[in-house]
């Protein structure tokens, strides 16, 4: 059987529940230090802002870990990174466990962050290789992966945690990281040729000849917007609790906007991949992003629990097709084979964009007092992302024939 008619078949599929299912406990590393954050906080004595810095680490690892892992996608394939990913997770959680102070546990997360990124953009990259015709929905559903992870171990793990404490969690993910993504990961061994992609190489290369950019400024400037629609993100997602529980309405309201998030992060994902499949990346990610930008907009005038409720909703509703939008616009515009490193270097962008915002919109409040600033702060970013859209969408559109003189 040739490549091209491997693709969008019963073995792609097949291939996608899979890595679907890596996705999910792979990713459990950048939620675990959320879930652990208050006995960790407890345990060392340490204050708030301490208390953050593992977090801080798993983050800036899970953004690096996106691009280095991505590389080795690109050279090796999804099998040996993968596993070498795990193991690396496994150390980690190992390291954290025996950390007798906060800068021990904080140095261990710096690489569970960096295996944990083999969860997401690496995956991402990998299976939109076995799709041509419904590339968008196969990406939506893996990165999806990573809100499935979020919403399903912490509520496992609470039960644990609170009878066990936060390192029998720890020893309880290593083994579930060596046991579930090694074996599964040696099911995607099987690698695919690149020069017999069907004409998907050849319609990228027609991309890119008329946006008229390299494949490294087109790179940089995905990334670059990225940032944008990721610093506009990160102001609902990182302060939705604290904004609650400035307005009275307490942590536990807090929380559970942001469950809604997530939710609905879930299920924007997966329509924003059956709308990629028709209108093609680069109209989907600004579709995704106006009505990003249309939901912050809805904060600023309505702050009553009720309405916030249904505001956190529609937020989560608008933004989680972004990401994904931009692994699809890499494989409308970039040589197959580069994919994995295109992916997570765009990846990477993405999450040091929602590092940034979520720091920028902390410090507008310590200088504001308020948060109405940082989400006016989140609408412009927002606005960077949505002008490199449109500018991406108006290069690519075919010239119009110019009128020869009768």
């Amino acid at each position: 059987m040739s490549t091209s008619a491997i693709l969008d078949s019963r073995y792609s599929w097949t291939r996608l529940l899979v890595t679907l299912a890596i996705a999910t406990v792979a990713n459990v590393g950048m939620w675990a230090v959320i879930v652990v954050m208050p006995a960790v906080e407890v345990e060392f004595g340490a204050d708030r802002a301490a208390a953050s810095l593992p977090y801080t680490l798993t983050m800036i690892g899970f953004a690096v870990g996106n691009l280095v892992i991505g590389r080795l996608v690109d050279r090796f394939g999804i099998t040996l990174a993968l596993c070498a990913a795990a193991l690396l997770s496994a150390i980690s959680y190992g390291l954290a466990m025996l950390a007798p102070d906060m800068i021990w546990l904080s140095a261990a997360h710096l690489f569970l962050g960096l295996g944990t990124a083999a969860g997401f953009g690496p995956l991402i990259a990998d299976i939109s290789h076995w799709f041509q015709r419904r590339r968008g929905i196969a990406v939506a559903l893996v990165a999806s992966g990573n809100y499935l992870s979020g919403a399903i171990w912490p509520t496992a793990l609470a039960g644990m945690l609170a009878e066990s404490g936060w390192r029998s969690v720890y020893a309880t993910l290593a083994g579930v990281t060596l046991l579930v993504v090694i074996p599964l990961s040696v099911v995607l061994r099987r690698r695919i040729a690149f020069d017999a992609q069907g004409d998907s190489a050849a319609v990228s290369a027609s991309n890119a000849a008329r946006v008229g950019l390299s494949p490294r400024q087109l790179q940089w400037i995905l990334g670059l917007a990225g940032i944008g629609c990721c610093v506009a993100m990160s102001m609902p997602q990182v302060h939705i609790v604290a904004y609650c529980v400035g307005l009275g309405y307490g942590p536990t309201v807090g929380a559970e906007m942001l469950s809604l998030m997530l939710l609905g992060g879930v299920v924007s994902r997966v329509i924003s991949g059956l709308v990629a499949d028709r209108f093609g990346g680069v109209r989907t990610l600004l579709v995704g992003s106006i009505l990003q930008c249309i939901a912050l907009f809805l904060y600023l005038p309505y702050d009553g629990m009720v309405s916030l409720y249904l505001v956190s909703a529609i937020f989560g509703l608008a933004q989680g097709g972004i990401v994904p939008s931009y692994a699809l616009v890499v494989r409308e515009y970039m040589p197959p084979q580069e994919a994995g490193t295109r992916v997570g270097f765009v990846m990477m962008m993405t999450i040091l964009g929602m590092a940034l915002g979520g720091w920028m919109s902390g410090w507008i409040y310590d200088v504001s007092g308020s948060y109405q600033l940082a989400f006016v702060n989140g609408i412009f970013w927002n606005g960077l992302n949505i002008a490199i859209m449109v500018l991406l969408l108006m290069r690519s559109r075919p010239a119009r024939p110019r009128m020869q003189p009768a």
